[in-house]
């Protein structure tokens, strides 16, 4: 699938592949496919896996009480710890999201990835242990703990993917991320059906990668424009690829940080505050926050009660709902075979039209469902539908479009905004969608219409297309909208912090290697 991911993204332009460069293929892919095993799959498969066992898992919590206390717990404690654990994930991914930035630059993209495990191990140890301990604390603790694995991953994961990969087919890899976030879902599907808990499983993914990913080099632009590391530069870009002349690659960076021209990370504070940028980070925040309060979350928390009203059997509904994870997979697939020949922009668009469309069918279904008999089957269709929808653009893109709309030093602290927003987004639907649903019942989803609609507006008139461009060219087609020129922005960016010449000379001319001095192409 990989495979065809790479070679079918590429631009009809460049769609002739020399057959001496499938090493670029094979380091490209085992890249993707490792960063995305240990990391993304893990996050989808956290998202579901607690969903089939909910009852297996509330009469433990239940039992354990009972042995502490003597008592049976009440509903009402029970309702709450059981929420506790469900939301407790996206809390523990927010604290992932804020401290990624500092673990990025320290460690670099790779290496974060890999020291990433340390948490889904000791994660998957807590929660598969919780049950012989007779302590659902354990349990609670564990779903956090992943939380942080997932908000670091799905920040260092995307940034690495984009910048390992050749704008030609950057889209495609980029899509790895949602790929293997939907394969966990549906993974998480299928071993949350017996009655255990299956956390055990999730240290496998993290060995994988554990074994793997140190055989593959760190982020070429990494190495060169924040470790002034020109020979291992050049290797990383000879092993991604598959050629020994990479003089071009090396250079289109190079000019990149010549427009800097400085390589020093900003904060947070100094990317919010960079007007050069403004529109980006806006673009961003919009995106990933549609991206959670589109409502499929809330599509995952209704699919139950659809599917008994259609009926079929409760005990049956788990099974069924398999089709949902298949559905998203497939979608995603697809997704990430066609993104380099149509572009971000109108899949993000139409697939934001697309929800809204089967979310205004979806209402009309489910209001008239006691009414005629096959409406709740259309109403089967049209979650499955929105789910298509969703995987098609708005499933994954928004993780490519922050890779691709920032330079290197800005790039950390974007992925902290976006998964900051990511978070507190997922954290907010969890907590308010019983609240809506409660109050608007069947009418609940116009709301995330409305969202989709306000979100496909805002990329309609703003976002342009970044397929097979380069950095430096999205920033110049951000420029105009940012009232400023591509030359003048990292002057301003860096208005407040600008070194001296002489000292920005001596920063980029020279790089330590091995003990070694040796002179950066310049």
């Amino acid at each position: 699938v990989i495979c065809s991911l790479a070679e079918g993204a590429h631009n009809p332009a460049v769609d002739v592949v020399d057959e001496d460069n499938k090493e670029h293929w094979s380091h490209l892919i085992v890249a993707s496919l490792t960063g995305a095993f240990g990391s993304s799959f893990l996050y989808g498969y956290n998202l579901s896996v607690v969903n089939a066992p909910a009852v297996y898992i509330k009469k433990f919590y239940n039992e354990t009480w009972e042995r502490r206390y003597g008592f049976s717990m009440d509903e009402s404690t029970l309702t709450l710890l059981w929420s506790i654990t469900v939301s407790i994930f996206a809390i523990g991914g927010l604290v992932g999201a804020i401290i990624v930035t500092p673990i990025v630059k320290f460690f670099g993209r790779k290496c974060t990835l890999l020291l990433n495990n340390v948490f889904a191990v000791a994660a998957a140890i807590l929660m598969s242990l919780s049950q012989v301990a007779g302590s659902f604390e354990m349990l609670i603790l564990g779903r956090i703990i992943m939380g942080v694995d997932a908000g670091i991953s799905l920040s260092a994961l995307p940034m690495y993917l984009s910048e390992i990969s050749p704008k030609e087919i950057r889209g495609s890899l980029g899509q790895v991320t949602a790929i293997f976030i939907c394969v966990g879902v549906f993974m998480g599907q299928v071993l949350g059906l017996p009655e255990i808990f299956g956390t055990v499983r999730i240290s496998v993914a993290a060995l994988i990668q554990v074994v793997i990913l140190p055989f593959l080099p760190e982020s070429p632009r990494y190495l060169l424009l924040e470790k002034h590391n020109t020979s291992k530069a050049e290797k990383a870009f000879q092993t991604f690829l598959g050629k020994e002349d990479v003089s071009q690659e090396v250079e289109e960076v190079l000019a990149e940080s010549r427009v800097q021209r400085n390589t020093k990370l900003v904060s947070v504070l100094q990317l919010l505050r960079t007007r050069a940028v403004r529109w980006q980070v806006i673009t961003v925040v919009v995106t990933m926050g549609c991206y959670q309060l589109c409502g499929l979350n809330a599509i995952w928390y209704y699919t139950n009660n659809i599917f008994s009203e259609a009926g079929i059997n409760r005990e049956t509904i788990p099974y069924v709902t398999l089709s949902t994870g298949a559905v998203e997979t497939l979608a995603a697939v697809s997704s990430g075979l066609v993104i380099e020949r149509l572009g971000r922009r109108p899949l993000l668009i139409g697939g934001f039209g697309l929800m809204i469309v089967f979310f205004a069918v979806l209402t009309v279904s489910l209001t008239l469902q006691n009414n005629v008999s096959w409406l709740p089957y259309l109403s089967i269709f049209c979650i499955l539908a929105i789910i298509a929808s969703f995987c098609i653009g708005p499933g994954g893109i928004p993780f490519v479009l922050t890779g691709e709309f920032f330079q290197q030093s800005q790039r950390p602290a974007a992925f902290m905004v976006a998964g900051t927003v990511n978070w507190l987004s997922n954290f907010a639907v969890g907590l308010l969608f019983p609240f809506i649903q409660s109050g608007l019942q069947t009418y609940c989803f116009l709301v995330f219409a409305a969202i989709c609609f306000a979100g496909a507006t805002y990329l309609f008139f703003v976002l342009p297309e970044t397929k097979n461009k380069t950095l430096n060219e999205i920033s110049l087609a951000f420029a105009k909208r940012n009232k400023v020129s591509l030359e003048m922005q990292e002057m301003n960016h860096y208005h407040e912090e600008r070194k001296s010449s002489a000292e920005q000379e001596s920063n980029f001319t020279s790089s330590v290697d091995n003990g070694e001095t040796k002179q950066a192409i310049v």
